[in-house]
């Protein structure tokens, strides 16, 4: 299981449509993923679970992942929230 921390770096957050990016490139691995803010968790392939986190631009987030591919998984995420969902 490998963990990261990371700073949500575009301005409005996990809404919509950057949400949709980050749940399509979870679903691109075969590992387990989670996204993290405070103590709640979601399925990071859950549209619904993500945009229920409420996460804004500027919040810290983890993102958990376990599996064959997990660090793959967690780069692969974290590159596309520091690019800032191309926004």
């Amino acid at each position: 299981m490998i963990t990261k921390e990371i700073t949500v770096q575009n301005q409005v957050g996990l809404h919509a449509r950057p949400a949709t990016f980050f749940i399509q490139k979870a679903n691109e691995f075969k590992s387990s993923i989670w996204v993290e803010k405070e103590e709640r968790r979601a399925n990071a392939k859950s549209l619904l679970g993500v945009l229920s986190l409420g996460i804004t631009g500027g919040t810290q987030i983890k993102i958990i992942a376990d599996g064959h591919d997990e660090e793959a998984a967690v780069d692969a995420l974290e590159k596309l929230i520091i690019s800032g969902f191309a926004e």
